[in-house]
């Protein structure tokens, strides 16, 4: 008797996989086909429909009279989890990660607040889901809970996480909201600068590595003059292998500077107010291009303290009880210009920076000595910057480099 008991539950669990698993590997029209079937009986029409690109007005609020879909991005396709009005699973697919595909499927169903992770396509799937109607958020998986305490992974999984953290507790995806299209494609020309220096970069640090291997070494110079000061200067036995790199290197000079003068050109005749953050010496117009292009918009911090740590330039915390270890600056910020900020940060307290408040405050910071005293000093100048700047451009004063510093004391010195 027993055995025909576990015999029959095993069947059960065999039909109900089975079951499952056809109605996942089904095709996607067909699955939106029953599903949007279905839904008409179920959705009131009167239900609440937020409009593409609006600000969630009164904060984020647990979606329980809407679809809530979430989608796990993938780079060649995604998989997509469906919840009904009570927190029921309707379908789960997956579809292929293309603007045609995205938009066929968002556009049959309802009105539904979608929820994907931030990632390289989804900036351009939340304008196309927006686009159909529906209501995004685009989580931020740094400020999650992580996934590591979790035994099992994959996409599926991670989609319908997405969805269940949408429908009941938005307010913990982090949402965040991607910068405009406009602002995106003139970033691209920035980030394009910047991929080509760092292939320089590589080469020149390649090529002088290679000839010390050899028991000589190239002079010093700068990256723009390297070709020129290094060409003679290479081994001879070692000219035929190393002179690629070296013409590699002249031509990528080239072409860096032809995308500085676009820069230039982009910055003063699209984005004139980058002019109050160039008053400050050691920003030059690819800093202050990239620093308004990242914040966008400057009024979306409250305060400009506020700043440093978007751009990844405070300390991280990892507090628990008494523990309260000091860590390193957080780096969670946009990359390229918290790489910038740092090279300003480096020639305002270098031998060519100017007498500043900014230069006093890292010089005070450098004789306390420590480990890394230089380094802490223009992380902090760096972050003390950032501030600065994001003050100048909202408030569009002049701006005094010795401010914090008395006309008396300034006389005495």
């Amino acid at each position: 008797m027993k055995k025909h008991n576990n015999s029959a539950k095993k069947s059960e669990l065999t039909a109900k996989r089975d079951k499952t698993r056809s109605s996942v590997e089904r095709e996607p029209k067909e699955v939106l086909a029953e599903l949007v079937e279905k839904l008409k009986e179920k959705l009131d029409s009167t239900s609440v429909r937020m409009g593409a690109g609006q600000e969630h007005s009164g904060g984020l609020h647990p979606n329980l009279n809407r679809l809530t879909i979430g989608v796990d991005l993938g780079d060649q396709s995604s998989h997509y989890c469906i919840l009904g009005l009570e927190g029921e699973t309707l379908a789960e697919g997956q579809l292929r990660t293309t603007p045609q595909d995205v938009a066929e499927f968002f556009q049959v169903l309802n009105p539904a607040r979608v929820i994907i992770e931030v990632g390289t396509h989804s900036a351009w799937v939340q304008e196309a889901i927006c686009g159909c109607g529906h209501e995004v958020l685009v989580a931020n998986p740094r400020l999650m809970d992580g996934s590591k305490r979790r035994k099992r992974k994959n996409e599926r999984i991670d989609a319908n996480k997405l969805a269940r953290l949408g429908r009941v507790d938005p307010q913990s995806l982090h949402p965040i909201w991607h910068r405009s299209k406009e602002v995106r494609q003139d970033l691209v020309m920035l980030r394009a600068r910047d991929a080509l220096v760092r292939t320089r970069t590589e080469l020149i640090n390649t090529t002088r590595e290679l000839v010390k291997r050899m028991g000589s070494r190239l002079p010093n110079c700068s990256s723009p003059s390297f070709a020129q000061r290094v060409e003679e200067a290479v081994p001879v036995e070692a000219r035929e292998a190393l002179s690629p790199l070296v013409h590699l290197t002249a031509a990528l000079t080239d072409f860096i500077n032809e995308y500085v003068e676009k820069i230039e050109k982009l910055g003063s005749e699209k984005y004139r107010h980058k002019s109050l953050l160039r008053q400050v010496k050691g920003v030059g117009p690819i800093t202050a291009l990239a620093y308004v292009l990242t914040l966008e918009n400057p009024k979306r911090f409250v305060k400009s303290r506020d700043v440093g740590p978007y751009l990844g330039l405070a300390p991280g915390q990892q507090d628990s009880g008494d523990s309260q270890p000091q860590l390193g600056i957080s780096k969670s910020g946009d990359t390229m210009v918290r790489k910038l900020l740092g090279g300003s940060a480096h020639y305002i307290l270098g031998p060519f920076g100017p007498d500043t408040d900014l230069r006093r405050y890292g010089q005070r910071l450098c004789e306390r000595g420590g480990k890394n005293a230089k380094k802490r000093a223009a992380v902090a100048v760096a972050r003390k910057l950032a501030v600065l700047l994001h003050r100048l451009w909202v408030s569009g004063e002049v701006y005094e480099p010795l401010r914090q510093t008395s006309p008396e004391m300034t006389a005495a010195a």
